[in-house]
């Protein structure tokens, strides 16, 4: 089974934002002050999920890891991510700093192409928003 990484995108509440801000039709690398220890299991079918929103909202499959330097000559580790974010199952969490190890078997449900949610119309407008915040929608 592959390993994962968790990490949040700051600022983004919804699959469309992340998109907007991570689908760029090629790969992209992010920077991270900590090398992942576990790399070659990551570079084993892995992917990052992002979280935005209190939830985990989508993933982009790890295509390399390796070292860089950020602007300012410092070390850091380079993240290279498929230029695609395929949206997966709303699953709850916390804010937290860096990157996270995730484990196959506790990573979200990818959101099949062309899947729709129903969701009944008579469901109260205010109880359908609460159930989406906590990912169960």
């Amino acid at each position: 089974m592959p390993l994962h990484l968790i990490k949040l995108a700051s600022g983004v509440k919804d699959i469309e934002g992340l998109q907007r801000r991570l689908s760029h039709g090629g790969p992209i690398a992010i920077r991270t002050r900590n090398m992942p220890k576990r790399a070659d299991e990551l570079l084993d079918g892995g992917s990052l999920f992002w979280v935005g929103g209190g939830s985990a909202l989508g993933r982009q499959v790890i295509l390399e890891v390796g070292t860089g330097t950020y602007p300012d000559g410092s070390a850091c580790a380079v993240i290279v991510l498929d230029g695609t974010v395929v949206p997966v199952e709303r699953q709850p969490h916390k804010a937290f700093q860096g990157w996270r190890y995730l484990e196959a078997a506790k990573a979200p449900r990818d959101i099949l192409p062309g899947a729709v949610a129903t969701v009944s119309e008579e469901m109260p407008k205010a109880m359908r928003k609460e159930l989406q915040a906590l990912g169960l929608l």
